[in-house]
């Protein structure tokens, strides 16, 4: 038995992830594990359609079990975001094997990346570097070239070698011993025509929101059926919709609590606070929006500001992994994790995962309040109670 874990969204699921499972299993893979994202999305985005279906259709296409990545860490800046699904692999204590896509496919080229960044990051011009106006990571992006040159420095501008390079650090920040694997990516990030019939998730997104884009042909038919079936029954998802409710809550918070939020500092509160009188969620993105706080960020804020995350929230390792979808492989993975030993509680109920302990209490009950306001994005409003009420089976 071989274990692969791979970190994802799969916000949908398309044929360049069908891609990167199959490289996973022609590297020796015989199980696969998966640590998705919720119905929250590291972009600061919702899912188009809600966790469950993604999972489900997931293992239909070559995964064997799907644990979630808890919102506090789906809703994170890279390095917090893959630090969390880290310990959710190291808790398994079975894993052999980190699978990721990047944009190099050099692993070589992206360990040297992970040296300069630890270089880099202690050096004073970094600082000097964001008085200019610049985000923290373009900041050292520019500093990494200027030291280690364009092969290294370029790599930072592509977003899947970031999230390939917060990977590797994450493996070292949470001891975790696995071999890494990369598969090279056929596809642009947010490339505005497919490469044949594999596109990236934001051209399928945007096909989708067009109603008159054909994007059949991008996703696996299983992929697609869930999201046909989703749409027929306005369970598909868009950021937008939160709009009133996003302008009530920025409106009706204290400055103190919008001050304290997660990635909020550096006086980005007061610019914030200070949009509270935009009339749409476009005017208001933008009011705040600057070249050193890119939107992905402030879409995350507004949504931790929603949601109710706080920065102590992922303090500590996450303290359960729920899971959202297996088959009979996936089975023997919860079997594996147990002889080795887990250090992790596993389950596919909320519920009985929120009554082991108090930190699992107060993880499942902001995953809770995460699906609430998730069914909120819908075309059709979900229940309130829908995260706790779901049943999760064996997929065949």
């Amino acid at each position: 038995m071989k274990i692969s874990g791979i970190i994802c969204e799969y916000n949908p699921f398309h044929n360049g992830h069908l891609y990167h499972i199959e490289q996973t299993r022609r590297n020796g893979a015989t199980h696969i594990v998966a640590i998705m994202s919720g119905n929250f999305v590291q972009r600061g985005d919702v899912a188009v359609i809600n966790k469950f279906e993604r999972a489900k259709a997931a293992v239909r296409c070559g995964a064997d079990l799907v644990i979630e990545l808890p919102v506090a860490y789906s809703l994170s800046a890279a390095e917090t975001y893959a630090r969390g699904a880290m310990y959710i692999l190291k808790g398994l204590g079975c894993v052999d094997e980190l699978s990721f896509g990047s944009e190099c496919g050099d692993l070589g080229l992206l360990s040297a990346a992970v040296k300069a960044t630890y270089a880099c990051a202690k050096r004073p011009e970094l600082e000097d570097l964001m008085k200019l106006g610049n985000s923290y990571p373009k900041a050292l992006q520019i500093l990494i070239r200027q030291n280690y040159g364009d092969e290294i420095g370029l790599l930072f501008s592509s977003p899947n070698n970031v999230l390939a390079i917060e990977y590797l650090k994450a493996m070292v920040a949470v001891k975790l011993k696995i071999q890494p694997f990369t598969v090279k990516r056929n596809e642009a990030h947010d490339a505005a025509v497919p490469s044949g019939k594999i596109a990236s998730a934001s051209l399928i997104r945007q096909l989708m929101e067009s109603q008159s884009g054909d994007f059949d042909e991008l996703v696996p038919d299983i992929s697609a059926d869930a999201i046909s079936a989703c749409a027929a029954t306005g369970m598909t998802a868009r950021f937008e919709n939160l709009e009133r409710v996003l302008l009530y809550k920025l409106r009706t918070s204290a400055p103190e609590e919008i001050a304290g939020l997660p990635e909020v500092g550096h006086g980005l509160e007061n610019k914030i606070i200070s949009a509270r009188n935009e009339t749409s969620l476009e005017s208001l993105l933008l009011n705040i929006k600057s070249k050193r706080y890119p939107m992905a960020r402030i879409r995350r804020i507004l949504l931790t500001l929603l949601i109710g995350i706080r920065p102590e929230d992922t303090q500590n390792p996450p303290p359960y992994g729920r899971i959202l979808a297996l088959n009979e492989r996936g089975r023997d993975i919860l079997t594996a994790a147990k002889n080795a030993g887990t250090t992790l509680p596993y389950a596919t109920s909320l519920a009985k995962l929120a009554d082991l302990n108090e930190a699992c209490r107060a993880c499942s009950d902001l995953e809770a309040r995460a699906t609430s306001v998730y069914g909120l994005a819908q075309r059709a409003i979900s229940p309130a109670d829908a995260d706790y009420k779901a049943m999760i089976g064996m997929v065949k």
